[in-house]
């Protein structure tokens, strides 16, 4: 693995499309090589001694087994070949997010002397009152950001930390339809990226922030 310091997706998803399991690449070109010397193998001995094959027709099969090899071969080239693209253009992704927000599922934000706790909540449907609760270590409940009615889609805040000093805190986003009860939300905090680090042809991407490594499937947008 490989680990990018320094900074799109649609990219991940043709990795995972073209990346093969360890069991798919174990056979390789040598196989249609054997299973022709097999089948040969096999005619000759059970040729008919009084009709025996033509040297022609063997000479045939030998010509299409080496033409099926080195289709195999080509082949194969030509997955490495992306592959390869495809790692490299992962890797200008990776390292174009380094130093921005990743904004991460999870319930916890880093409160900084000169930076405000940001996040997000995303709504499939709109509701008549959205808050989001800010919790101290230990568990308190020290503040709320209410956004009030809201409709779907993805709704930002942020949290300037009033007087309490810099630190993690815990945020939990709620929501409710007309006078219903809160109903707990997903919600996602942005955190500065660090560092990517890359899996083989890219699969397995971690993003490491100030909050820790998550892979690259929580991360909800870059900003």
């Amino acid at each position: 693995m490989s680990t990018i310091n320094g900074t799109g997706q649609n990219v991940f998803d043709k990795i995972n499309q073209n990346n093969q399991s360890e069991a798919q690449k174990a056979k390789g070109p040598g196989d249609e090589s054997q299973m022709f010397m097999k089948l040969m193998i096999a005619q000759l001995q059970n040729q008919d001694p009084t009709s025996p094959a033509e040297t022609t027709d063997f000479m045939q099969q030998i010509s299409s087994m080496t033409m099926v090899e080195s289709m195999a071969n080509m082949s194969n080239t030509v997955e490495s070949m992306s592959n390869s693209l495809l790692s490299s253009q992962a890797a200008l992704q990776a390292s174009a997010m380094v130093g921005r927000n990743a904004y991460v599922k999870t319930d916890t934000g880093i409160l900084t002397e000169d930076r405000a706790v940001r996040g997000m909540v995303p709504l499939e449907t709109s509701v008549s009152d959205l808050k989001v609760s800010v919790y101290d270590g230990a568990g308190n409940l020290i503040d709320a950001v209410n956004m009030g009615n809201q409709s779907a889609g993805e709704h930002n805040f942020a949290w300037a930390g009033l007087d309490m000093p810099p630190g993690k805190y815990r945020f939990v986003a709620e929501a409710r339809q007309g006078d219903g009860e809160y109903q707990t939300v997903e919600s996602y905090i942005a955190h500065t990226v660090n560092s990517v680090t890359l899996g083989q042809n890219g699969i397995g991407m971690k993003v490491n922030t100030d909050g820790g490594s998550v892979g690259i499937n929580d991360v909800r947008q870059i900003g």
